[in-house]
């Protein structure tokens, strides 16, 4: 019997010995962080439509243009493209295929992400108002670029880069409406506008365990003025390229700033 329980003993401890875990091996330890390891992560940006100081309200409230004209906005609507990010090392990032079209008639359409963006710091961001002439003349789009969404006249004539309806008693049309479908991608009408909103020192900062968001304010009254200041009474059918066109362009190349970054 003792040499039996010897026998026993020992198998004990040669089976204990074998199921101890190699050090060597690699943990499958669940809690591990791998936002340490991630390389890329994501970034929202966020547009809120504004009117100077005021919120937008669709259809109901009255604002006051820098002519004096009472406005009130029945469809605001314009397309982002092009984005590029640049790093606090100076390093840029460009984001491929970024076309967007910001509806604030809908709200699902004024927040976007960007995916698969590289871990890093951003101190800048630059992209453009309208679609590039590349894409105004590649044929049939989807997505954003989808002829119909409404912001699309003609393979010659290309996209509607902004969109902008309403009412106003000063208007020069019998109806008192008026409607801005700004577009013209190149020549003497190209309206694209390139913008860089300054960050005004802050940083999106983009891991893998953390998504910024960038909050973007749109002031709708600045379409109305500087350098151009414009008259409801002989400015309110502005729907092709041209000059007119052109001059409402150069107005809202400053209405998207940054109104804080949340990380």
């Amino acid at each position: 019997m003792k040499k039996i329980a010897l026998i026993i003993s020992a198998l004990s401890i040669i089976t204990f010995t074998n199921c101890k875990k190699d050090p060597s091996e690699p943990s499958n330890n669940n809690n591990n962080n791998n936002s340490n390891t991630a390389t890329t992560g994501k970034l929202i940006l966020t547009f809120e439509a504004m009117f100077g100081d005021s919120a937008l309200v669709l259809n109901n409230k009255t604002y006051v243009t820098a002519n004096g004209d009472s406005v009130k906005i029945s469809t605001f609507k314009y397309y982002i493209s092009n984005i590029t990010l640049t790093k606090t090392d100076n390093s840029t990032y460009t984001v491929p295929e970024s076309y967007y079209l910001v509806n604030h008639n809908s709200s699902s359409t004024v927040s976007f992400t960007l995916n698969n963006i590289p871990v890093g710091q951003y101190k800048a961001i630059k992209m453009l108002i309208g679609v590039d002439s590349a894409r105004n003349v590649s044929g049939a789009q989807t997505g954003a670029l989808d002829p119909a969404n409404g912001m699309f006249w003609s393979w010659s004539t290309g996209y509607i880069m902004l969109k902008l309806e309403g009412t106003s008693p000063q208007s020069g049309s019998a109806s008192k409406s008026f409607f801005y479908h700004i577009g013209g991608f190149s020549g003497t009408n190209n309206v694209l506008k390139w913008i860089t909103p300054s960050f005004n020192s802050a940083t999106a900062n983009v891991s893998g365990s953390m998504t910024p968001e960038i909050h973007f304010k749109t002031d709708i009254s600045e379409i109305f003025k500087t350098p151009n200041t414009i008259n409801l009474a002989t400015t309110y059918n502005v729907t092709t390229p041209g000059l007119m066109a052109k001059m409402i362009a150069d107005n809202y190349a400053d209405m998207i700033t940054v109104e804080h970054i949340h990380n």
